[in-house]
């Protein structure tokens, strides 16, 4: 079964997904930001944008964000609610910018999709000297009473990752990793989206997906709207001498 398959799956959901996922936590943008120097007028790339939920807390950083999609259907809905970011088709192994031409990448629920190494020799080839990249990641939150039980239900379907080496072993530089709480409210039927946005549901046959939706909503039965979502974030920067990783926690 293709990656692909799953990589690119995300454009026949691609207004749901923008209807469905929740934002970053500030505070895990806020600290990749203040690592990485991104503020008013700072060239950011955002890449692998989605539908641009990363892009417009970037751009209400006042940051210039370019934001490279490789899909057409996600890009048209991040051109609709982030006008202010230039969008661009791309993608992370062949990133259509020039040499050292942005501060900082960003990429949001994305890298596990990457070629690792061609995508961070891509990365830095883009950098200015000294700059660095922040990669982040929404959880359905393991001790969250609801999203907890929705999280293992989700893995019946989710797809095994499939790329050697890790990520994290492809990483050529050290990393700062922190990871966030935040509270969402969240309604039984936007919780449903988010979950039939990922990408084992989409792929999933029809009536896998009509049980995990009647599993979870007899979940979500009588059970409060807030829930916690956990973002975790990992900064790197090249002028970083050693590889690594140094885990802290918020």
């Amino acid at each position: 079964m293709s990656d692909d398959r799953y990589r690119f799956s995300f454009e026949t959901v691609a207004e749901q997904y923008e209807r469905a996922r929740p934002l970053y936590a500030d505070a895990a943008v806020a600290f990749a930001a203040q690592l990485l120097g991104i503020g008013p007028g700072v060239p950011v790339l955002d890449l692998a944008a989605g539908t641009g939920k990363l892009t417009r807390q970037l751009v209400g950083l006042g940051a210039d964000v370019v934001a490279v999609e490789p899909g057409d259907e996600m890009r048209g809905v991040l051109a609709r609610v982030v006008p202010q970011a230039r969008p661009l088709a791309g993608v992370a192994e062949a990133i259509p910018l020039a040499d050292a031409s942005v501060q900082a990448v960003t990429v949001g629920q994305a890298f596990h999709w990457f070629e690792p190494e061609p995508a961070f020799a891509e990365i830095r080839r883009v950098l200015r000297p000294g700059g660095g990249f922040a990669l982040l990641w929404n959880e359905w939150d393991e001790g969250d009473p609801l999203l907890g039980p929705v999280d293992r239900l989700l893995q019946e379907v989710r797809p095994q990752p499939a790329r050697a080496p890790s990520w994290r072993d492809a990483c050529p530089v050290r990393l700062e990793h922190r990871r966030f709480a935040q509270r969402r409210e969240l309604t039984v039927e936007a919780i449903v989206e988010w979950a039939g946005s990922t990408s084992g549901f989409v792929n999933a046959p029809r009536e896998e997906q009509e049980r995990i939706a009647a599993e979870i909503r007899r979940l979500a039965a009588g059970r409060q709207s807030s829930v916690s979502v956990a973002t975790e974030a990992f900064v790197g920067q090249f002028s970083e001498g050693s590889s690594g990783i140094r885990e802290t926690s918020s």
